[in-house]
């Protein structure tokens, strides 16, 4: 298993639980979240970066 710091652009939504939601299943596309951050928004783009430290599974 090995971790990672990620980041990710994420669009912004209508409530703060679809925010939840859209950042978990971006995060889920890239390994296990542990945890994760809102570190900036772009109101003007409508975007949130993400910054995560996720998990990966070693396949050898």
């Amino acid at each position: 298993m090995t971790t990672h710091f990620i980041t990710a652009e994420i669009d912004l939504q209508e409530s703060p639980a679809e925010m939840q939601r859209a950042i978990e299943a971006e995060l889920q596309k890239r390994g296990e979240p542990l945890r994760w951050a809102v570190t900036e928004v772009d109101s003007d783009r409508q975007k949130a970066l993400v910054e995560a430290i996720v998990t990966q599974t070693d396949t050898e």
